[in-house]
């Protein structure tokens, strides 16, 4: 058995023991250190907003969020991820934590949404879009706080005004607006583009009927208008049927001789502008007169290098293969060559192709024609001098073109120049001046001058 003083002393040291070990043991408790930091995804602050939040709590051993006006409200996990916010304004995440050593703190962390940044703006052309073109600006935006403009070639440049107004380009071509817009806390940007046109100008050219090409009137005109942003064109023309016109390209006759004026007043609803110009317009001598119109003989014809066929309404010369082309009662004569050597020519009309080696022609009307004035036994007769001195049709007037036997003989080389007589099926009254023979083998050809009657 124990002493009594031993007993005593053990329990001294039991108790003394328990004491230390409670106080080591109060010493060892861990505190909760809380933190923890939001963030704000892609720094979009316009709704919807996705908020991450990321927890930097030590010592806790349980935790207690709150997500007031979140996709979700509370969370007991110690990280709870992403939260999705729908509308603007104040926002409070809260964190309360704990361990079971009895630490508890908590920690609040405010912020602030915005609406979304709706970015959208007008531009009206005003009138028209000739150049100078204003341009009214309108601005849609929602939601933000700073506008920063820019207006490619416009007046002005550039504007930080939440509505700039009203932008002048001057020139035309495409021109870029582009509008900025921020919130403070990000930008969106938005593009137009518009387009002016030219702006205005007065200009225009005619071209003269084929027919009356030697400006003898009466003449006429078919406007060729080269005029840019233009919306309503007016002429005058003097001495004209008609006198005015509104017509883009009107075509005019003009019936006086003498200088001519023709004036275009142009328009596009913001300016007007005129241009006028002249036109010297002669009497009429109802004399067509024609040079150069190369006849080929035979071989030269059926190669297609120079036709034999001639018509003096398109006025031009058509070989085998173009005659196919045209209307065979275009056509009022046709020399039928036989060589190189010039030795057989004779002019024959269109409907007596039967006394040649050409094949007949279809709607062929007939020609009276003088080959040889010197055989033709006929009173009225055409000398070389009379024939350059012509300027207008009295002297082709007063011939009758007779065919005999004689006039019908077929000419040579021999006698350079030599003058042909012919009246069209139409009645006109003509004349051939043969000025040259011209030896070039099968694509020989016989080189002539032309006059004959209008009507």
């Amino acid at each position: 058995m124990l002493h009594p003083k031993k007993i005593v002393f053990y329990c001294l040291n039991a108790i003394a023991m328990l004491l230390l070990c409670t106080a080591c043991t109060q010493e060892q408790a861990v505190p909760v250190a809380i933190d923890f930091e939001i963030a704000i995804v892609n720094e979009d602050y316009s709704i919807p907003v996705t908020v991450k939040v990321l927890n930097k709590t030590v010592g806790a051993d349980s935790y207690s969020w709150s997500f007031v006006g979140a996709d979700r409200e509370s969370s007991t996990d110690r990280n709870p991820g992403a939260l999705v916010y729908t509308t603007l304004g104040e926002y409070t995440i809260r964190l309360d934590a704990a361990n079971k050593d009895g630490s508890a703190e908590s920690k609040e962390v405010t912020f602030n949404l915005d609406a979304a940044v709706e970015v959208a703006f007008d531009a009206e052309i005003q009138t028209n879009n000739f150049a100078p073109a204003s341009v009214l600006i309108t601005n849609n935006t929602k939601g933000a706080t700073t506008y920063n403009w820019t207006f490619a070639g416009g007046t002005p440049e550039t504007s930080t005004e939440e509505q700039p107004g009203t932008v002048v380009f001057n020139e035309p071509g495409d021109h870029l607006i582009t509008l900025v817009v921020g919130n403070g806390k990000e930008t969106h940007q938005l593009e137009k583009t518009i387009t002016v046109a030219d702006g205005l100008v007065a200009d225009f050219d005619w071209e003269v009927a084929f027919q009356d090409d030697d400006l003898q009137i009466p003449v006429t005109l078919t406007m060729q208008n080269n005029s840019t942003g233009v919306l309503t064109y007016n002429w005058t023309f003097t001495n004209a049927t008609p006198s005015t016109s509104t017509d883009e390209n009107p075509t005019v006759t003009f019936t006086a001789e003498g200088t001519q004026t023709l004036t275009l007043t142009v328009s596009n609803g913001k300016e007007s502008k005129s241009i006028s110009k002249t036109i010297e317009l002669l009497a009429d001598t109802n004399i067509r007169s024609l040079t150069d119109v190369k006849f080929g003989i035979n071989t030269a014809h059926n190669n297609n290098t120079i036709g034999a066929f001639y018509s003096a309404t398109t006025r031009e010369i058509y070989n085998k293969e173009t005659l196919a082309a045209i209307d065979g009662s275009l056509i009022d004569i046709v020399l039928f060559g036989l060589g190189e050597d010039f030795s057989f020519n004779k002019f024959v009309s269109p409907d007596d192709l039967s006394t040649t080696t050409f094949p007949a022609l279809a709607n062929a009307q007939n020609t009276r024609i003088i080959n040889s004035q010197e055989q033709c036994g006929c009173t009225t007769l055409l000398t070389v001098a009379q024939f350059d001195a012509i300027t207008d049709d009295s002297v082709l007037n007063g011939l009758t073109v007779t065919e005999t036997n004689g006039g019908s003989q077929h000419f040579t080389d021999a006698t350079v120049p030599r003058i042909v007589l012919f009246t069209t099926a139409d009645g006109r009254n003509g004349a051939i001046k043969i000025k040259e023979y011209v030896k070039d083998g099968q694509a020989s050809y016989i080189l002539t001058d032309i006059k004959i009657q209008k009507q």
